[in-house]
């Protein structure tokens, strides 16, 4: 199997039609999994983009583009434990106040 660079969302969004597995993943483990692969940024948002670089140690970029996921493919996705109002863009402060966690998604078909 392909190993291919390890994709960053942020929400847990099926790309593509697919089979997808998500579970929970420590900051930790995403490390290791990006420092072994490496990554590809499909984060959207600035301030999601500042937050994922502090707790990850390395320089994610904003990246808004059109990211289909290949089948065998991770993800790490920062996912907000509460859904934001309509339209809203948050700050770095709001999210954190907000709350988040990561997860790992792989499509699997």
């Amino acid at each position: 199997m392909k190993n291919y660079p390890i994709a960053l969302f942020n929400g847990t969004v099926a790309t593509t039609d697919g089979l997808y597995r998500v579970q929970g993943i420590s900051v930790d483990d995403a490390k290791k999994l990006i420092e072994e692969n490496g990554f590809i940024s499909a984060i959207g948002h600035k301030a999601t983009a500042e937050i994922m670089s502090d707790l990850l140690g390395i320089n994610i970029p904003m990246n808004r583009i059109d990211f289909k996921q290949e089948i065998g493919q991770k993800a790490v996705v920062f996912k907000l434990k509460k859904r934001p109002p309509e339209g809203s863009v948050l700050t770095k402060e709001q999210i954190e106040a907000t709350g988040y966690e990561f997860k790992l998604m792989e499509r699997i078909e």
